[in-house]
Formats: C-alpha cells, structure tokens, sequence
C-alpha cells in the first residue's frame, strides 16, 4: 500500500513540474518555449535615427525633422523608456562600432556623474537613460561594416571613375524604385509622435517588406564581366554586416540569466531578427508587444 501511494505522488509531482515548464511566462504574461530557460532573452529595438544624420538612402527633409530635445518629445521618451524599463534588460547594445567602446564608456560615466549633456542620439536618449535607470555600468557597442568582394574593392578602389559613376547612378536612380516598401510607409514621428513611429517600424510586416528591398534595384545590377556584380556588393553592403554586427553581439558575455536589449537602425532588424529567431543561443520577445 505504501508502494503504491509513493508511486502515485511521484506521479503527481512529475506532472506537476510538467505543467510548470511547460506554462513559463515572459514579463507580458506570454508563454515561453520549454527551453527558454537556457537561452540569453533578447529584445529589439528598431528607430529611426533621433539626430537625423541622413547617412542612409532615404534622407528626411529639414521641414520633417522634430528636435527630441523640445520638452514634449522629452516626456514622450522618458514614457518609451519605463515602457522598455519592464524588459529588465541586464545589458543594452547600441549602433556603434566597438572602436568607440572607450569613448562611450567615457561619456556615459560622464553622464552618471552629471558632467555631461545628452546628445539628440538615440544611443543616450533612450540606450544612456534606460542603462542609468537600471544602474548598468556600461552600454555595448557592436557596430560593424560589411566586407565586399574583390570585384567591388576594385570597382571602388581602381581607377575606372566612369564604370564607379555608372554604378553609382544605378545605386540612387534604379527603376525598381517604385517597388520599394517605404512608398507605401509613412513616418509618423513628427505627426503623432515619437511612440507611434517606433511602434510602426517595429511592425513584423514592415520589418520583413523591408528586406525585399535588398532584393531589388541594385541587387540585380551587372555589369558586361560580372552578372553577379549586385548580388556581390549587397551581399557585403547589408548581408555580410549584419552578420558581423550578430556575431559583435555573440561576443558579449552572457548567460541565460542575462537580458539583452538591442538599440539599433530599424533597418537592422529585418536580418538581425531573423538571426536572433534562428539561433539556439537566444530568445526573441516582440518590442511592440511592450511598447503597446
């Protein structure tokens, strides 16, 4: 009798345990998968570039830039930063090359002791703001630039300017430009805010259309010894940095313990989500989901 209530306990007590692995919960309530407590937890950032440097493709007209400074957008950001503040990240990463990891580290220990003033960058607008709130000691930077193939280093190395002029005008003008995902997309930062703007370029969808645009246009670019041309230099242009930036990313050290809040490009995350979703080293969370 003894036996078999000690058989029936254990039994009790195995799917107990089951049930609780199986119902883990994120921050937000949502389940997680039965592995997850290996796995780093990371979450995404994706912005538009709080400064307006207008280093991409697309640039934004002076009359449709916003100044992140004024009080309102202030407010505005210090409510995306409790927001982000539930994540509990442990470890924030921001777009810049690990070159500058001396003189960020500077400059945010400058600003821990008040004798320095944010720049309009979202790296200390949001990355300086949150990591102080959450006594982080420092912020990591991961930033990376692709490496090209030796037929595009000598297109843009060599002396032949006129084949390098042809291919830059392709870059800027190529009849695909019409298919391009953000002529249907319209930034609404200046419109309705700060918030609604991170909340759109965040979206699944937007993010993916976006990669379609890496598919297109200079993509299929040629060249009368090179068919493969396009396909070469955005492989090195966007594929292959985003690969090294991931790879920054892996460098870090952490362990499933660990919370990693990524702050980059909304552009970035049309590959760096993919890879954070493929890889058996993290566990992906979906930023509007606490952004909302």
């Amino acid at each position: 009798m003894k036996q078999g209530l000690a058989i029936f306990f254990s039994i009790i007590v195995f799917f107990s345990c089951k049930d609780e692995k199986s119902s883990r919960k994120d921050d937000l309530g949502h389940n997680l998968s039965e592995n997850s407590a290996q796995k780093i937890q990371v979450l995404t950032l994706g912005t538009f570039h709080f400064n307006f440097p207008n280093q991409d493709i697309e640039k934004t007209a002076d009359s449709d830039k916003i100044d992140v400074l004024e009080p309102k957008y202030q407010k505005e950001i210090e409510q995306i930063i409790t927001k982000l503040e539930t994540f509990r990240p442990t470890k924030i990463v921001i777009e810049r090359q690990p070159k500058f990891q001396k003189k960020v580290d500077s400059l945010y220990l400058a600003y821990l002791n008040n004798d320095h003033i944010l720049s309009r960058s979202e790296d200390q607008q949001i990355g300086f703001k949150l990591a102080k709130r959450l006594g982080l000691e420092r912020l990591f930077c991961t930033d990376a630039w692709g490496g090209d193939y030796n037929s595009v280093e000598q297109l843009f190395r060599g002396t032949d300017t006129i084949a390098r002029q042809k291919f830059m005008d392709f870059f800027y003008n190529h009849p695909d430009s019409l298919l391009l995902s953000s002529r249907n997309e319209k930034e609404l930062f200046k419109t309705h805010g700060i918030l609604a703007e991170l909340k759109r370029i965040n979206n699944e969808d937007v993010i993916m259309k976006s990669l379609g645009d890496y598919f297109i246009g200079v993509f299929k670019y040629e060249t009368s010894e090179d068919n493969q041309f396009g396909v070469d230099f955005t492989t090195g242009w966007w594929f292959n940095r985003n690969l090294r930036i991931f790879r920054n990313i892996q460098r870090i050290k952490a362990t499933p313990k660990d919370r990693i809040l990524v702050i980059y490009g909304a552009g970035h995350m049309n590959l760096l989500n993919i890879f954070f979703e493929a890889s058996p080293e993290y566990e992906l969370s979906k930023v509007n989901d606490y952004l909302n």
